[in-house]
This record gives structure tokens, C-alpha cells and sequence, in this order.
């Protein structure tokens, strides 16, 4: 028998609970995502773009920019389809922090949960969840809770 799948699947505040968790699956970072990211951004230090330089850091090679580390997670929960279409605006992104550094060949993953589930409204309702950013050896690279506003279900009646 067929199935019909849509995407993004159809999910409401309520979906949600505390406590919910989503592993996501694994993104390898390149260098080409770092000299992009440093183009688009016009972000050059000597972190992320000199070989020579970092050769002799305390990192001993060029690190990839913690905003792209952070947009890579939220782009591998989006594309986990945890949200479904549930999600109408973000709120705020709080309490990030770069824990490790993150290189070329770092294969990142994200441990999305549930930390804050608020029924505002009869429209809608706050999901806060707490993204936990892993490398290949399992050791966490960045975390931060990013807030968002999500559709409730129409009460009947």
C-alpha cells in the first residue's frame, strides 16, 4: 500500500512536550563551509582564515566561526523535520556557549530538547528547546536554547 508523506508534516504547540529529545543525524564541516562562511559574513580573522598563523595557535589549524557552528545545528534540526510546520517566529536564542572548538573534518550532530513548553495564548504557545551540539567523539562543542513561537490547535466549538 502507498503512502502519502507531506513536508513539512503537519505539528501544533501541543505536539510538544517537556522533555521530548531528537538526535539529529551528522554533518561533516569542511573548510569549504568555513572560507564560505567567512566570505558571506566578511568574518576573516586569522581564526578561520590564515593556515600559517594557526599553525602556531593553541589550536594548532583554523576553527571554524562559532556563528557557523551555530547555523549548521539549527539547520540540522530544520532539516530533521522535528518541527514539522509548527513553528511561526523565533523568539530568542539565549545562553549560547562555544564550548570546544570546532575544525574541518568534525562531523557535528545536535541533541535537540524540550526545556520550556508555555501556553500563552489561544493561538499560540512558546517551545523553548535546548540545543546540545556534539562532535564525532561525542564531546560537546556548543549549547544554547533558542525560543520560538508555535501554532496552537483551534479549539472547537
Amino acid at each position: 500500500m502507498s503512502k502519502a508523506f507531506v513536508d513539512p508534516e503537519p505539528k501544533w504547540f501541543e505536539d510538544f512536550e517537556l522533555g521530548d529529545v531528537m538526535t539529529t543525524r551528522g554533518r561533516t564541516v569542511d573548510i569549504g563551509d568555513i572560507t564560505s562562511f567567512a566570505g558571506l559574513t566578511g568574518d576573516h580573522y586569522q581564526l578561520h582564515t590564515d593556515a600559517a598563523f594557526m599553525e602556531g595557535s593553541r589550536f594548532g589549524q583554523r576553527i571554524a566561526h562559532g556563528p557557523l557552528t551555530f547555523s549548521l545545528a539549527v539547520g540540522l534540526v530544520g532539516l530533521s523535520g522535528f518541527y514539522g510546520d509548527a513553528i511561526t517566529a523565533l523568539i530568542e536564542i539565549t545562553a549560547l556557549k562555544a564550548v570546544q572548538p570546532v575544525f574541518a573534518g568534525d562531523t557535528l550532530h545536535v541533541v535537540a530538547t524540550v526545556t520550556n513548553h508555555d501556553a500563552s495564548g489561544p493561538k499560540y504557545g512558546t517551545i523553548g528547546v535546548t540545543y546540545s551540539v556534539h562532535n564525532q567523539t561525542g564531546d560537546q562543542v556548543m549549547t544554547f536554547l533558542q525560543t520560538m513561537l508555535a501554532k496552537r490547535r483551534k479549539l472547537e466549538g
